[in-house]
């Protein structure tokens, strides 16, 4: 009965851990007021409601908890509907959709942060201040997502260029073991 009670007790926690393995997510307001108290990276995922390769990156990426651990303590991150109809006062601008009704329109502020390269998904990533540092566009598994996201945390700030501090990347993610190759005896 022991064994089994053990057995049910880290299944209940792994279960848990596994569970609490999500990002974060603020909208752009919350970030910008977050910020004023605690400046520190801004992510930004631009997405589409109708985008099969952003709700992969939320199922596989985001969803990963190693991800969700670095986007969660050192990132406010935050998730944009690029074809979202609110409108965003920022910096002393006021962002808009210029279609608000009708057919699929990008809003201002995803058409200014992504720089009128319009593809999803992309990410956005800003310094505290809110003056981008990077965009990058296009679905990124676990692997390739880690060294991007800590590259802006460990390397940027320390002007080490992007290729040199891969060099010494090493993933905290979990590898697959490798299988035995089948031998021809």
């Amino acid at each position: 009965m022991k064994p089994l009670f053990l057995i049910a007790i880290s299944l209940s926690l792994s279960l848990s851990s596994l569970a609490q393995a999500k990002v974060n997510w603020m909208s752009w307001e919350e970030a910008v007021e977050a910020s004023k108290t605690e400046p520190r990276l801004v992510f930004v995922d631009m997405y589409t409601s109708w985008c099969g390769w952003c709700k992969t990156m939320d199922r596989n990426t985001f969803a990963n908890p190693v991800i969700a651990e670095v986007m969660n303590d050192h990132y406010y991150a935050v998730k944009m509907n690029a074809e979202m109809k609110d409108t965003i006062d920022f910096n002393g601008y006021q962002f808009v959709n210029p279609r608000p009704k009708g057919k699929r329109s990008a809003h201002q502020l995803a058409a200014s942060l992504l720089e009128n390269k319009l593809s999803y998904p992309s990410f956005v990533f800003l310094n505290g201040k809110f003056e981008r540092l990077q965009i990058v566009p296009g679905y990124k598994s676990p692997q390739q997502f880690e060294p991007i996201i800590r590259y802006f945390v460990e390397g940027a700030p320390q002007s080490v260029p992007y290729e040199k501090y891969m060099q010494t990347f090493e993933t905290r993610l979990k590898k697959k073991p490798q299988q035995a190759k089948p031998t021809n005896n």
